[in-house]
């Protein structure tokens, strides 16, 4: 059945809000008292982006480079999904609030940044965008910054979004793949400040798990208990940074066989394993990546415990074989030696630990599935655009940070698998920055032997 034109458009509704007067208009538009942002006010971390920035420029002499910060995205109808900016455009700016929509940062042929932003709308112009605009409206949203506000906080000139001018040979990141891989790559060793703020995140993320820990007693109780995991995390998420870096997986039981279970809608077992892994995002949008696998009912059983200290020895061996001038990958295969050694072992892999890592078998694969960590930043998974021989096939420099991160996936329908190890699922995360002597392990304030684990949850449940 087709509608008819006219009355469709007759028929449509585009507000629920009553029409405005032009009594109210005018009302609208008087006697409002200044309100400038404080006259001190800068982005975090001010004094890093101007030399980002000419880094970036160097690498494209002549050329208009233009990094947008993005859209906003519908979530149904007339409700938008948050606004997160584009990691590379927070990376050159500084800027991670939610008021950036539409902005766009441009580095002129000449070298020159100049920031093309949507400014604060004016009480008093008539147009009324400041009450009236349900999607950029101070009222409805909140305030942007006016030009010469945005100009001081970023250090960068501004102009109005109106006044963009892009030319038909300028480089588009996210459009043009040499840009894109050079922002990438340009992100792939952090600076002190990087490292601080990703530190901030994991400390945070940290007292989520501690607070998750905590309501291991309610969340037991509930008929979705994962679900009530998720939201105690991201509570500590929301309230201490800007959110979960990711979305929280807290999955039980067999859905931690799942590498990246989401729904988190199933009830919890006091017998079966707990898989938590979760990242606060702090407020300058870099984020931390951390899993632990916990026992529901405070102690592992001896077949769990069989499972964790194999994949806790093959996070060793991961960790251990980080250093400046390794390759990328020798950790991955570290952990992977591990793994294919104590399955082996158990019975379960049948050929021997040396042909299943040939490139031609990776049979253990089967039961651990992913690599074994990644870069981690502002993206979850950081510098993925970058080019294979400097990430993927490269080698770890001093101020990288990255993940070791480890797991054994039994499927519950796995008929290769004893039956007392169908269904469980266990990884070990961890974030660490490659330093001079080797690395340095981030996120040691949360344990990682299973005896500690165990002493751990006591103390928090009292």
């Amino acid at each position: 059945m087709t509608s008819h034109p006219k009355r469709t458009a007759q028929l449509r509704t585009v507000s629920h809000d009553l029409p405005v007067s032009p009594a109210l208009d005018a009302y609208m538009g008087e006697r409002w008292a200044p309100s400038p942002l404080p006259s001190d006010a800068r982005v975090p971390g001010f004094e890093h982006f101007a030399g980002r920035r000419a880094r970036l420029a160097a690498l494209f002499p002549g050329e208009q480079l233009v990094i947008p910060a993005g859209e906003l995205k519908v979530r149904s109808n007339d409700c938008d999904y948050r606004f997160r900016p584009y990691s590379a455009y927070v990376w050159l700016t500084g800027l991670t609030t939610e008021d950036q929509p539409g902005h766009v940062l441009v580095i002129q042929p000449d070298g020159e940044a100049v920031l093309y932003v949507r400014p604060r709308s004016p009480r008093t112009d008539g147009r009324g965008e400041f009450y009236r605009d349900r999607r950029y409206g101070e009222f409805w949203v909140g305030r942007r910054p006016d030009l010469d506000e945005a100009a001081h906080l970023t250090g960068i000139r501004c102009a109005h979004l109106d006044d963009l001018k892009v030319g038909a040979e300028s480089r588009v990141a996210g459009n043009d793949p040499e840009l894109t891989t050079a922002l990438s790559e340009l992100r792939l060793v952090k600076d002190a400040w990087e490292v601080g703020q990703i530190q901030l995140a994991i400390d945070h993320t940290v007292h989520g798990f501690e607070d998750v820990v905590r309501s291991l007693p309610a969340a037991l109780a509930h008929p979705r208990g994962e679900r009530w995991i998720e939201g105690v995390f991201n509570l500590r998420a929301r309230a201490d940074g800007n959110g979960p870096g990711y979305d929280t997986i807290a999955a039980s039981g067999a859905h931690a066989c799942v590498l990246h279970w989401i729904r988190n809608d199933g009830a919890l077992d006091r017998e079966k394993l707990l898989l938590l892994d979760a990242g606060v995002e702090a407020d300058s949008l870099y984020t931390s990546d951390i899993t632990r696998t916990l026992p529901l009912s405070g102690r592992f059983s001896p077949v769990q415990r069989q499972v964790y200290d194999l994949v806790l020895a093959a996070q060793n061996a991961g960790i251990a074989a980080l250093k400046p001038g390794a390759s990328f990958r020798d950790f991955h295969r570290a952990c992977s030696a591990v793994l294919a050694e104590g399955l082996h072992e158990w019975g379960v892999l049948r050929v021997s630990p040396e042909e299943s890592l040939r490139a031609d078998s990776g049979l253990h694969r089967r039961y651990s599935l992913c690599s074994s960590g990644h870069m981690m930043g502002l993206d979850l998974h950081d510098c993925a655009q970058a080019r294979a021989s400097q990430y993927l096939d490269g080698v770890l420099e001093e101020g990288q940070v990255l993940t070791v991160e480890p797991g054994l996936y039994l499927q519950p329908d796995d008929e290769t698998l004893p039956a007392e190890l169908r269904g469980i699922g266990v990884r070990i995360e961890d974030d660490l920055v490659i330093t001079a002597e080797g690395a340095r392990l981030m996120s040691s304030a949360l344990p990682r032997e299973a005896e500690a684990v165990e002493s751990w949850m006591g103390e928090l449940l009292g």
